[in-house]
């Protein structure tokens, strides 16, 4: 078939960026192919934290980007009002909950990063509050906390997967024509502009949107920049009544602990506790497939350490278990590129803040591919792509390594020599 824009890869970017074709031309034929289904990959394997920063947070933006962090941080917060009233505009029940994200303190020297914090997000006009031990255990009880930072603005919880289903029949609805199982194996120039190529037969399209994330990207360049690194995550049964009172989180923002190896959880609808992250496992060659969905020693670590930090649980069961890529870049933050003229441009590399960052990321990369100038095409943090990793095996050796002195930093509370040279040299590992 022809089409006037062809998007590869049905996640969040790739389905953005359908709705987003269709609003500004109507009359576009657009086509959407997914390798699997849409919304099988990172868009609904997340944590379901709805974060309005563009950077990976406020310190990691001003690094990189000190001369555009104002301008990025105003677009970014435009960016999540407008997510949250596209929800209701295409009746999109994720199961949106403006609660907040509580990031909690496990070791004393978090205590002392927490007002730095707070006066950070302050200073960019976010809603945040520092709780000491007796207020963040008013709010949920763990014998790990010795205080909190709740950022009330800016930060909600959704259900990542409901969110995906919700984009999908929006983009449907708008005459988006969807085209699940349908692998792009390669692309390639033809007298219709980009020709991608299934195993099924080929999409001749005048332009191209890639929206891969993590898995095989299908313009070389990209290979340089983006580590697949694998999370993982639990789901308890669901809590009964006596259980949660024993816990308290009556207010339901999502948590994290403020550790460099940093576990991430939220309550479901149904009351379960979603449990996922402190390990990231990169794997020689940065493979991506459902093999990989499962880790036993990552699992098992995962339930030793939800019962340390609720002991009050004992007994409470997981009732489902995953894992997923995350397209690691080396700044953190989503990137972008042109390739075959410009007739193909990519987004990738959001390093697992991805579910509000997407939407900016593909209306930006259409931006870029329509040749439509905006602020956000205009920035540096849009034109300049990350420092690219080394390639292997000196990129496992060094992942590797880092690993080890990110677990060493949490022991210490000291980031070592190794870190602070990758941070000088634009590699700096935080997560």
């Amino acid at each position: 078939m022809q089409c006037d824009l062809c998007i590869v890869g049905g996640g969040y970017t790739g389905l953005w960026a359908a709705l987003y074709a269709r609003e500004q031309t109507p009359g576009r034929r657009v086509v959407v192919l997914d390798g699997l289904r849409c919304g099988a990959g990172a868009s609904s394997r997340n944590g379901g934290f709805l974060q309005y920063s563009l950077t990976h947070g406020i310190e990691n933006g001003r690094i990189r980007f000190p001369d555009e962090i104002r301008a990025i941080e105003r677009l970014a917060m435009r960016n999540y009002d407008e997510l949250s009233a596209d929800l209701s505009q295409y009746a999109i029940d994720a199961e949106f909950e403006p609660t907040g994200e509580l990031d909690v303190a496990v070791s004393f020297e978090d205590l002392a990063h927490i007002q730095e914090s707070a006066e950070m997000l302050a200073d960019f006009g976010q809603q945040a509050e520092v709780l000491d031990r007796e207020q963040v255990q008013a709010e949920i009880h763990s014998p790990l906390y010795l205080g909190g930072l709740w950022q009330k603005s800016g930060a909600a919880m959704v259900n990542p997967a409901k969110l995906a289903d919700g984009l999908r029949e929006a983009a449907l609805a708008a005459g988006v024509e969807i085209f699940e199982h349908s692998r792009v194996r390669k692309l390639g120039k033809s007298r219709y502009g980009i020709d991608a190529i299934t195993d099924a037969g080929v999409v001749h399209a005048a332009k191209v949107l890639l929206a891969t994330s993590a898995y095989d990207p299908l313009v070389r360049a990209m290979r340089h920049y983006v580590a697949p690194v694998y999370d993982y995550a639990l789901m308890t049964e669901p809590l009964t009544p006596e259980q949660l009172d024993a816990i308290g989180w009556k207010r339901r923002q999502g948590l994290g602990d403020s550790g460099y190896q940093f576990h991430y959880y939220r309550l479901s609808a149904d009351n379960r506790i979603l449990w996922g992250g402190y390990d990231a496992v990169y794997r020689y060659g940065g493979p991506v497939g459902p093999h990989l969905d499962e880790d036993e020693a990552t699992f098992g670590r995962l339930s030793r350490n939800f019962f340390t930090t609720f002991p009050q649980l004992e007994g409470l069961r997981f009732t489902h278990r995953w894992g997923g890529a995350i397209d690691t870049c080396s700044r953190f933050s989503v990137f972008f590129g042109k390739a075959f003229g410009g007739r193909v441009v990519y987004a990738l590399g959001y390093t697992g803040l991805g579910v509000g960052a997407s939407r900016f990321g593909a209306r930006t990369a259409l931006d870029l591919l329509d040749g439509r100038g905006t602020e956000a095409t205009a920035l540096q943090m849009v034109r300049r792509r990350p420092v690219p990793f080394p390639p292997e095996p000196l990129r496992s050796a060094v992942i590797q390594f880092t690993r080890n002195r990110i677990a060493a930093a949490d022991r210490t509370g000291r980031r070592g020599v190794w870190l602070r040279t990758l941070d000088r040299a634009g590699l700096g590992f935080d997560s």
